[in-house]
C-alpha cells in the first residue's frame, strides 16, 4: 500500500456537498491512501460528497471503489466508515474488502457512493434543529443565544446559552412543537449560499459570529424569509421534509437551556423504496 504524509503538499479537498447536498454518487481522484496511527486506513481524495462528521452532524458512510486495474494496481472497494475534516483536508477512515494488502495506485479515478438514507436522516435532524431556532424567536424565547448542537438519531437536541423560568418550561415546550410542526405543514425552501462576509452578515441579521473571519465567505442557510446562520452541514430541500417535530423534553439548567426533538419517521412502503 502507497503511504503518503506530507499533506502539506496536498490541496484542502473540494467539498462537493457544499454545492449540491442532493447528490449521493459522485468521482475524484485518490491522493493519498495510508495506515494512520490508531491502525486505520484512510484515503484521502481530491474531492468528496462525504460529509464528515462537525457541527453536530454525525458523518456520511458508503462505499469508494476503483475499477481502474493494471499489473501493479487492481481495482478496490473501500468502505467508508468515519469522515474527519483537519486543516481543509477530508479522511475518509474504513477498510478494504480483501483479506490481503493491496497495492493502490495514487492518482487513480475512484467513485463515490453515499448511504442514501443516513444522509437524508443526518439531514433532515439537522434541518430540524434549524427550524428550531427560528421558532425559538416565534415563540417568545429569542432572548436566548443559539450554543451548542447534537442532531445524532440517538438523542438530537439544540442548546441555547440563557435561561427559562421553570413554571414556563412546559407551556414553552409545547408552543415550539405547536409552532414547528405548524411551519413543517405550510413547507419552505431551505436555500444555501456561498458569500462574501458583508452579504452575509445581512442575511444573517445583521451580525455573524466572532469566529467567522470577516475576511471570510461564509455558507449561510437560510429557511424562507427568515434570517440565516452560518453552517456547513446538509439539509432537506424543504422543510415539509422533516415531516413532524415532537419536543420531548425543554430543559433549563446552570444558565443554559436544551430542547431534545425528534422528527416523524417515513412510512414503511417509501422508506424502503
Amino acid at each position: 500500500m502507497d503511504l503518503y504524509h506530507d499533506f502539506h503538499a496536498i490541496k484542502p479537498t473540494k467539498l462537493d456537498y457544499f454545492d449540491n447536498m442532493f447528490t449521493y454518487q459522485s468521482n475524484s481522484t485518490l491522493l493519498s491512501s495510508f495506515l494512520d496511527d490508531d491502525y486505520r486506513w484512510a484515503l484521502v481524495l481530491d474531492s468528496t460528497i462525504f460529509h464528515p462528521q462537525g457541527g453536530g452532524q454525525p458523518c456520511d458512510v458508503g462505499i469508494i471503489s476503483a475499477t481502474h486495474s493494471s499489473s501493479d494496481s487492481p481495482g478496490f472497494k473501500f468502505v467508508v466508515q468515519d469522515v474527519r475534516l483537519k486543516d481543509g483536508i477530508v479522511f475518509h477512515y474504513g477498510f478494504f474488502e480483501i483479506s490481503e494488502p493491496i497495492n493502490v495506485e495514487l492518482g487513480v479515478p475512484v467513485s463515490l457512493t453515499v448511504d442514501e438514507p443516513r444522509r437524508r436522516l443526518n439531514s433532515r435532524l439537522h434541518s430540524a434543529g434549524h427550524l428550531l431556532d427560528v421558532c425559538m424567536r416565534d415563540v417568545g424565547l429569542g432572548h436566548l443565544e443559539p450554543g451548542k448542537a447534537y442532531h445524532f438519531p440517538e438523542g438530537p437536541y439544540v442548546e441555547y446559552k440563557g435561561s427559562v423560568p421553570q413554571d414556563e418550561l412546559q407551556s414553552k415546550q409545547k408552543e415550539l412543537e405547536k409552532e414547528a410542526n405548524n411551519l413543517i405543514s405550510k413547507g419552505a425552501i431551505i436555500s444555501v449560499a456561498t458569500l462574501p462576509y458583508d452579504e452575509a452578515c445581512k442575511l444573517c441579521g445583521g451580525c455573524l459570529p466572532d469566529y467567522i473571519s470577516k475576511d471570510s465567505t461564509p455558507r449561510i442557510v437560510r429557511i424562507g424569509d427568515y434570517p440565516g446562520c452560518p453552517c456547513g452541514g446538509t439539509h432537506v430541500y424543504d422543510i415539509s421534509e422533516i415531516l413532524s417535530i415532537t419536543v420531548s423534553q425543554l430543559r433549563t439548567k446552570k444558565g443554559l437551556t436544551k430542547v431534545f426533538y425528534n422528527v416523524g419517521s417515513w412510512p414503511a412502503s417509501e422508506a424502503e423504496s
